[in-house]
């Protein structure tokens, strides 16, 4: 795993937002399900970029269109096309950015990121808004774990052997952050889906 914190400025975390905002008018969060379960997820998603990751009783998987307004994605901002190459350093792009909402309350399990057909590129994380604080294990779910939180304009990268490795998000620290309107956190995660 690589952190990189504070890699984006209070200055670039402000011109992001509102990038993001706007990409939100074009795609807004909508709420996932469990495949087998429908259970709703906690928190509530969107994608930027070619490709968007989605779950619902069909199960996991790319597509490109929005699930709800049937429209593609809209494109991922310049400044995190620039992140996936300053902490990733892949050859290649990134096609999809999942962007997720926590609310306080909120979480996300652990899990590994397996839906890709590239697995040796890195998945590139970064946090705007309050704390969240990350558990990493390694690959598989029995695996000890570690937490560290993760703060508004950091950034990470599962890269290289723990590319696979069980990670979530046990929760958000709210009032840590001044950025967003509401308390909450946007994770946004690149990803590089197809090969070549």
């Amino acid at each position: 795993m690589k952190f990189a914190p504070g890699h984006l400025s209070p200055d670039e975390q402000v011109a992001l937002l509102a990038a993001l905002r706007a990409a939100l008018a074009e795609a807004p969060l909508f709420t996932p399900t469990m495949p087998r379960t429908g259970k709703p997820f906690s928190v509530r998603m969107s994608n930027l970029g070619p490709l968007g990751w989605v779950s619902d009783r069909d199960g996991y998987r790319y597509q490109a269109t929005h699930p709800v307004t049937g429209r593609p994605w809209p494109p991922i901002p310049e400044r995190l096309l620039t992140a996936w190459d300053e902490i990733g350093g892949y050859r290649l792009p990134p096609d999809a950015c999942l962007l997720n909402w926590y609310e306080p309350g909120a979480r996300m399990g652990l899990h590994q990121d397996r839906d890709e057909q590239d697995l040796d590129a890195p998945v590139v994380s970064l946090s705007l808004g309050d704390e969240a604080v990350f558990r990493i294990g390694g690959l598989k779910r029995g695996d000890p774990t570690r937490s560290f939180r993760l703060a508004s304009g950091d950034g990470m990268a599962l890269i290289g052997d723990s590319r696979l490795a069980y990670h979530g998000v046990d929760r958000i620290v709210p009032g840590t952050s001044a950025l967003l309107r509401k308390q909450g956190r946007i994770n946004l995660t690149l990803r590089r889906v197809r090969r070549g």
